[in-house]
């Protein structure tokens, strides 16, 4: 199994599991890869280091000494801050998943479904779906909360 870091053209990282590198090519080719954040066809490999198993010495073992000074405000690498980015998609990646996964998809009847919750016609979940921006300031002018998302293939499918 081969494992690749990727990125697609609007610069999201994630990472594919692959049978071969002729699987990743097959598929890069054949444009059976896409983004799972915004869906994007165009996908490429990013260089990565291999892992490789060693033993450690017994003076790697051994925590290092720690000084801790006050905060201060640094400027970031560009390397920090691809890797700050990384993390901070990583976040909102799982939040997303959390999200699909605790709640329930009521597609098209998201605002008549908000609305029956609302007015205790049915008994209170946590719900997603689609409505229009029209419907939303309605569903918010009659005191009910409502987050918009943007839609994203990975609300559609869970990638585990």
């Amino acid at each position: 199994m081969k494992v690749y870091n990727l990125a697609c053209a609007h610069e999201h990282h994630f990472e594919g599991w692959f049978v071969s590198e002729d699987d990743f090519l097959s598929q890069q080719s054949g444009g059976g890869l896409g983004c799972p954040i915004c869906d994007n066809a165009e996908v490429r490999r990013l260089p990565s280091a291999p892992h490789i198993g060693g033993r450690a010495s017994p003076e790697q073992l051994q925590p290092a000494s720690v000084t801790t000074e006050p905060a201060q405000t640094i400027a970031l690498s560009n390397a920090d801050h691809g890797q700050l980015e990384k993390q901070i998609q990583a976040t909102f990646m799982k939040a997303m998943r959390d999200l699909v996964n605790k709640s329930e998809d009521v597609g098209s009847s998201f605002a008549e479904e908000a609305r029956k919750i609302h007015y205790k016609e049915t008994p209170e979940r946590s719900i997603r779906g689609q409505t229009s921006a029209d419907e939303v300031s309605a569903l918010r002018e009659e005191g009910i909360d409502v987050l918009a998302l943007p839609e994203m293939p990975l609300l559609k499918n869970t990638l585990q």
